[in-house]
């Protein structure tokens, strides 16, 4: 959406390999097409980009608006495996952005947070003011942290914050690891569906493209906020199966597994704030979400088919 304003984007990856590279690949491919677009491969989480950076990008001469941190250790349950690499990436790599818009004096930077700080008790739909200081993992704990460290530096160094808190993003190209892309995958190739509890658990699911554009809506001089974007619609889990069922056209083989400590029972956000200060809603249905991703994947399907999801 930048790059079709007319921006000029940088964009940092490290391309490792937490889950199918050949899924970051694809993407980078299609952004690579774009003349405005650039990509350095920098791990956010060593301080070295501070250095590197400087030195590949900005000795050019060019004034930056703005950093939009999306990089990050993603998903709930791997986080209790790998914590360190957690805090890593979500910490240490927001200090160092942090530290790159200090340095160069960038007025301006985006943060992507979770509804997972939300805990395990939310009230639903959970507005902004509810408690965040409860994680029940390391994901959760090492982005609430990234937020409260952006807040220092708000009030040290004056610079501009936005922290988005995403529920539950989805569509075309998502993380393999995610239910939505194995769903897709999973029911179309006829590969046992891994259902983690009694499916009733429910998610408020948001489109990508939604996710987008509040995410640039966010740019404007805003002080320190936190804001939630979210989708309008929550469900079960085992009624998006269904879902996937009727828009795939063929049964899924469903293998129950004990529900995760490290999951979430339910997550639905109260968007009042996005709606008050950006003007920002939803506009893409749960059904146009998920029809549009299966249609990328029929699309793709040659190699998507061997993506894998763990």
């Amino acid at each position: 959406m930048l790059l079709d304003s007319g921006h000029i984007v940088y964009g940092v990856d490290n391309m490792n390999q937490a889950y199918d590279v050949r899924m970051k690949e694809y993407r980078l491919q299609k952004l690579r097409t774009f003349p405005n677009f650039h990509f350095e491969q920098f791990d956010i989480s060593q301080p070295s980009i501070l250095d590197s950076f400087q030195t590949e990008v900005l000795f050019r001469g060019i004034e930056f608006d703005a950093v939009f941190n999306l990089a990050a250790r993603a998903g709930v349950r791997q986080s209790i495996e790998n914590p360190w690499v957690y805090m890593e990436t979500n910490l240490t790599g927001t200090l160092n952005l942090l530290e790159l818009c200090r340095k160069n004096h960038i007025p301006k930077i985006i943060l992507a947070s979770t509804s997972s700080v939300y805990g395990a008790s939310a009230p639903l739909p959970t507005p902004e003011t509810a408690t965040s200081d409860r994680p029940i993992q390391a994901y959760a704990a090492s982005k609430k942290s990234a937020e409260v460290l952006c807040h220092a530096y708000h009030h040290l160094y004056g610079i501009d914050v936005t922290v988005f808190r995403y529920f539950t993003v989805f569509g075309p190209a998502g993380r393999p690891d995610m239910s939505m892309f194995r769903f897709a995958q999973w029911i179309s190739e006829g590969q046992p569906v891994l259902l983690f509890g009694d499916g009733e658990q429910t998610r408020g699911f948001t489109y990508v493209d939604d996710i987008a554009r509040g995410t640039i809506l966010g740019l404007k001089p805003l002080g320190y906020e936190v804001i939630n974007l979210g989708g309008h619609e929550s469900v079960t889990i085992n009624h998006l199966i269904q879902m996937f069922e009727d828009l795939i056209g063929r049964p899924a083989v469903v293998s129950q597994l004990p529900a995760h400590p490290a999951d979430m029972l339910a997550n639905w956000a109260d968007c009042t704030k996005a709606r008050h200060i950006l003007g920002w809603e939803p506009e893409f249905s749960l059904m146009d979400g998920i029809s549009r991703l299966i249609a990328w994947y029929n699309a793709e399907r040659a190699w998507a088919k061997e993506i894998s999801t763990h």
